[in-house]
């Protein structure tokens, strides 16, 4: 085997950290790497230049053997190489096909007879991204899966994949009042797993997520959520769900943008309960057609007061809204036109309360972030 010159030199540079060894076992053609200190970084690379194949350990799926380009993952550790089609990334991204296009220099990697491509993304993540545009998206049931997805489709710009990571996100961190009831009404029905509840994944992870990835849609939600969660727990950082090990797990880091709309949704969810308890049970009126000569005020009156001595900081006003109406239905001191009224006005309540969730943060109104998160699904 001849080593060119231009490959010692640069070994030589590599592994200016540390020592990187050729030897070739007397039973094998091959020459294999031994490297003392240093990184590592360029193991991959020197492994490929001398045995002109990938070893079957390090061949990710997918991985097809009429492939023509080689997608190797640079790690610091190792990297996991994925033998693709080189028109069929390119179908479905501008950036792939653009990369591909790009001349390759003379001392380019080439393995099997085809390019290789160092892509610095997880191996997982970037496996996750290809078996979609070869397969498309299945049944969803793993955030983390989800994230990587998220991720790669936005640095890929793959519309179609990202639109449908959005979309999954939003079945559980909704855009709209009837997801969000959906989600809550499965929570608390759905039991724990290894001492975490449903959803089994901290807003925190799904706020950082969507601001890594521009995705607005999801944001008031997963802050309404995260205002839940005692602050001091939260400068802790030791919740269960924030010490899940995941390659792609988001940052569990506060930051001080995440500190401030924490605050300003907080306090939005306080106002909101002492408006519903005030203006929507305390100073209730009979309705018009009352059949109690206006004495359904009274219930309404002890229910105020009652319910101010019940929510606390972590209440959902949302929830406590629907769990206060649902109480109303089963008092006999309240006439049916009263209860019908409460109900009406509740509803309303509710409905205002979840338009203006996105404003609690700054954000624009849900119909404009619908239509820049979620369209051309």
């Amino acid at each position: 085997m001849v080593v060119t010159d231009n490959f010692q030199e640069r070994v030589k540079r590599a592994s200016q950290v540390g020592r990187l060894l050729l030897r070739r076992p007397p039973s094998s053609p091959k020459y294999h790497l031994v490297f003392e200190g240093g990184t590592g970084r360029f193991l991959s690379f020197a492994v490929l230049m001398l045995n002109r194949e990938i070893p079957k350990d390090r061949r990710g799926d997918p991985w097809f053997e009429d492939g023509n380009i080689i997608l190797l993952t640079d790690l610091e550790e190792s990297g996991i190489a994925f033998k693709v089609h080189r028109g069929v990334l390119s179908r479905h991204s501008e950036i792939f096909k653009t990369m591909f296009e790009l001349a390759q220099p003379p001392d380019a990697e080439n393995v099997d007879d085809c390019p290789v491509v160092r892509m610095p993304d997880l191996p997982n993540e970037l496996s996750s991204l290809i078996i979609a545009l070869y397969d498309g998206v299945g049944l969803i049931d793993d955030f983390f899966y989800v994230a990587g997805i998220l991720r790669l489709s936005s640095k890929y710009c793959i519309t179609h994949l990202r639109t449908q990571a959005i979309r999954h996100l939003t079945q559980t961190w909704s855009n709209t009042l009837r997801g969000h009831d959906e989600m809550l009404e499965l929570a608390l029905k759905t039991p724990a797993v290894d001492n975490l509840s449903y959803p089994f994944v901290h807003p925190l992870h799904v706020l950082n997520l969507a601001r890594a990835t521009d995705v607005r849609v999801v944001m008031p939600s997963a802050l309404y959520f995260l205002s839940l969660y005692p602050l001091t727990d939260l400068l802790r950082g030791d919740h269960p769900k924030l010490q899940v090990e995941h390659p792609s797990r988001p940052s569990s880091d506060l930051t001080a943008q995440d500190l401030e709309e924490y605050t300003l949704m907080f306090q939005y969810r306080i106002n909101k309960m002492l408006d519903f308890v005030r203006r929507t049970c305390a100073e209730r009126t009979p309705a018009k057609d009352c059949t109690n000569d206006g004495q359904c005020v009274k219930p309404f009156t002890r229910l105020a007061a009652r319910l101010s001595l019940e929510w606390v900081a972590r209440t959902g006003p949302l929830h406590f809204m629907v769990q206060a109406m649902d109480e109303v239905v089963s008092y006999p001191n309240i006439c049916v036109p009263c209860r019908k009224e409460f109900r009406q006005d509740v509803t309303a309540a509710r409905q205002e309360a979840w338009k203006s969730l996105p404003s609690a943060i700054g954000l624009p109104p849900w119909e404009e972030l619908e239509a820049s998160d979620l369209e051309g699904a």
